[in-house]
């Protein structure tokens, strides 16, 4: 698990495919001081395993999936990404709760600039539109922020000067793909409901086929 907030800027340093998954190597100094063999790292908003790492940097195995679902697919040496550690048990909490588990990517479609704010827009899918509300969580590329407006197909971020200076957003330019976690307890509630409703149809169901042979008796 984790929690939105970003410890460092990585940099990939290796991206090696293979027919059906991929292994990355990432520049890392500060993730990998207290790692060890099978800890997880966020990169960029995706969770993977340490498998090897060295004095600063870690290497991590990428399924399939994964790099169907994330933008992982386009990185290459050079890539800049955002990294978090595992949360411990008893930290403060700083964003929101975070899987690492991506539900897809999103691209940007339009960046205002203030005078001290940066105001994203980024597309939204009919498929987690649902999921997404003003004011609620959302993790971008895995960094933990707070939605501050919603359309149909749209939602958009305000961005503090902090976040622009420490986390790869800043360099972000309109077309680019981020990767989108939405909130854990929207997906829950929205799982929860869908199961009610599937409840409703199927005894909806059963009495409309007890009436029918009920009338045929």
């Amino acid at each position: 698990m984790f929690t939105g907030i970003i410890e460092e800027l990585g940099e990939v340093v290796a991206w090696d495919t293979t027919a059906d998954a991929a292994r990355v190597t990432v520049r890392a100094p500060l993730a990998v001081s207290d790692a060890k063999h099978g800890d997880s790292i966020s990169v960029s908003g995706v969770c993977l395993t340490v498998i090897d790492q060295g004095d600063d940097w870690f290497t991590a195995d990428v399924m399939a999936e994964t790099i169907a679902m994330s933008t992982l697919a386009g990185v290459r040496p050079g890539t800049r990404v955002n990294l978090e550690r595992a949360a411990k048990v008893g930290d403060r909490i700083g964003g929101h709760i975070v899987q690492g588990h991506i539900d897809g990517t999103s691209a940007i479609l339009n960046i205002e600039e203030g005078s001290a704010w940066r105001v994203v827009r980024f597309a939204l899918s009919s498929e987690l539109a649902p999921l997404v509300a003003r004011k609620g969580s959302i993790a971008i590329d895995g960094i933990s922020l707070t939605v501050s407006a919603v359309g149909d197909r749209w939602f958009e971020v305000s961005l503090i000067p902090e976040t622009l200076e420490v986390t790869t957003l800043g360099a972000k330019v309109v077309g680019d793909d981020v990767n989108l976690e939405t909130d854990i307890l929207a997906r829950q509630v929205q799982r929860m409901l869908g199961s009610a409703a599937e409840e409703n149809d199927a005894a909806s169901s059963r009495q409309s086929i007890g009436f029918s042979i009920g009338g045929n008796s």
